[in-house]
């Protein structure tokens, strides 16, 4: 039986990487997909379509309110329902605390923690109205503790996350919904290259594989799987957790 039959998933960030393989894994198990996201979303709607699965890929830049209402009203229009939301669109821009600038410090709040409170506050009202949902959020090992590598404004704005996480939980349980996190620890994606040479690159994987107790890094499908379970209804009595996806990492600090 599929886990997520006759589901409306909207992933955000679900071009490529992580979001990817989740709209994929979810397609998988039945849910129909609509994805937002800043970058062309072609390869992704041909899987999903090649899945039997419908799809839809709304441009849609997650820090932005009216792309955000955009994107909801187009998947409300098409589909008369929305019982997922996955928030994964988030950015990176690194540098040390001491040469932080102030745009890359706003750049990274505005997608990685603004981005998910205006998707999680639009989801919420469709899902408040059926009594059902499931917000599953994209944080970060990052948010949880110091990790080496990790840039102080992508670290708060995924504690962000955790916090928010919570506090929606808090406050959407009494309409029937579920909302959690994943907090991975080192996967290899495009992010994961962003602003490193190979050497850097190559340095900062063998660190991870040597924090991580299984001695190896995170691929995207192991934050698939965890997402799979938050979405689907084998988590219903689960809500306002974060679950470290880190091979053994944060949990033994």
């Amino acid at each position: 039986m599929e886990r997520l039959a006759r589901k409306v998933a909207v992933i955000t960030g679900g071009a490529r990487g992580i979001g990817k393989e989740i709209a994929l894994t979810f397609a998988r198990e039945g849910a129909d997909i609509v994805i937002g996201d800043v970058i062309p979303a072609g390869a992704t709607e041909r899987e999903i379509k090649d899945l039997g699965r419908k799809v839809i890929a709304v441009k849609t830049d997650v820090s932005v309110r009216k792309d955000v209402a955009n994107l909801f009203d187009i998947a409300i229009s098409n589909f008369k329902q929305v019982d997922i939301l996955v928030n994964d669109a988030g950015i990176v821009r690194r540098a040390s605390l001491l040469e932080m600038t102030e745009d890359n410090w706003d750049a990274v709040l505005d997608v990685n923690l603004k981005g998910p409170f205006l998707c999680t506050q639009a989801a919420g009202k469709y899902m408040a109205a059926r009594q059902y949902g499931k917000i599953v959020n994209v944080a970060s090992i990052g948010g949880l503790i110091t990790t080496p590598g990790v840039p102080v404004n992508y670290a708060v704005s995924k504690a962000g996350v955790v916090q928010l996480t919570r506090v929606s939980a808090r406050e959407l349980g009494p309409y029937g919904i579920n909302v959690n996190a994943i907090a991975p620890g080192l996967v290899v994606t495009d992010m994961t290259r962003y602003g490193r040479t190979e050497a850097e690159l190559d340095e900062f994987i063998e660190d991870g594989k040597k924090s991580a107790v299984l001695g190896r890094v995170g691929f995207p499908r192991d934050i698939a799987n965890v997402a799979l379970f938050l979405a689907s209804d084998e988590s219903s009595f689960i809500s306002g957790q974060v679950i470290p996806v880190d091979g053994g990492h944060a949990g033994l600090m």
